[in-house]
């Protein structure tokens, strides 16, 4: 089995990071997989919700320090895309990738998230942490700093007095905790996270998936506009919504009392 497993199932994709004997740490073949997992899935028209999880009982331990220490690891002249001094370049970088990703993404955080791991939940629309899970922002601890976006991600969740005091001092969130400063959606026991975030992904694919992915379109581009130029945006965006068969369909099933059935077109 790889290092990263997808499955395909009821408008869903579900990507988990494997390798739990490492608690999921990022190896350089693992950044390449689940970019190109995201791509894959974002350009599907069978799917409509992404899900990203990890195997065992860590989600992600972040980057391989042990791959760092043999000099194959991110960073170093071997390590992926991104990595070479004379030409940093991340637009095909997970973080990057999963930004642009217009599908509805949600962590089922299932346990551990250190480092990239947290930065990876963080990138996520939606995260469900299960009761045996924890962050951890442990950058300034090992000599780093957030790398994979929880620079931008954290002080819009949290707020900037808030994302400094967790990042400076590099500490370790529980589940509860990052509950109540609403980093996670919800907390659920550990043996429910699955079904739990299943039931959420299918709720979320039962809508008009181009207006789900519209509707995550212009909030993302709201965080850096104006009132003024988000209005003018949705009103482009509407437009053709109004064209699509799914909102035809969306209405005749509201007048005929139904359950829609849209097919993203």
């Amino acid at each position: 089995m790889g290092e990263l497993l997808v499955e395909k199932a009821d408008h869903i994709a579900t990507i988990t990071l494997n390798r739990p004997e490492r608690l999921n740490a990022i190896s350089v073949p693992m950044l390449d997989a689940l970019s190109a997992a995201l791509v894959e899935a974002d350009k599907d028209p069978d799917v409509r919700v992404i899900i990203i999880t990890g195997a065992g009982r860590g989600f992600c331990a972040g980057l391989d320090l042990q791959d760092q220490q043999s000099g194959s690891g991110i960073g170093s002249q071997s390590g992926g895309v991104g990595a070479t001094v004379g030409r940093f370049d991340l637009r095909d970088a997970p973080p990057t990738v999963l930004h642009a990703v217009d599908k509805p993404t949600i962590c089922a955080l299932n346990g551990g998230a250190a480092g990239y791991g947290m930065d990876l939940a963080l990138g996520c629309d939606i995260r469900i942490a299960s009761d045996e899970s924890k962050l951890s922002a442990a950058f300034t601890k090992r000599g780093v700093l957030p790398e994979s976006g929880g620079t931008w991600l954290l002080p819009r969740i949290v707020g900037w007095s808030k994302a400094c005091e967790i990042m400076f001092t590099g500490r370790t969130l529980k589940p509860e905790q990052c509950l109540e400063l609403g980093i996670v959606s919800e907390v659920v026991p550990a043996a429910e996270l699955m079904p739990h975030v299943r039931a959420l992904a299918a709720e979320i694919a039962a809508n008009a998936p181009l207006a789900v992915q519209g509707t995550k379109r212009m909030m993302r581009m709201g965080q850096d506009e104006t009132f003024e130029a988000n209005v003018h945006h949705v009103y482009l965006q509407l437009l053709p919504l109004f064209r699509s068969k799914d909102f035809k369909e969306g209405v005749q099933s509201f007048l005929e009392k139904r359950k829609p059935e849209y097919e993203g077109r």
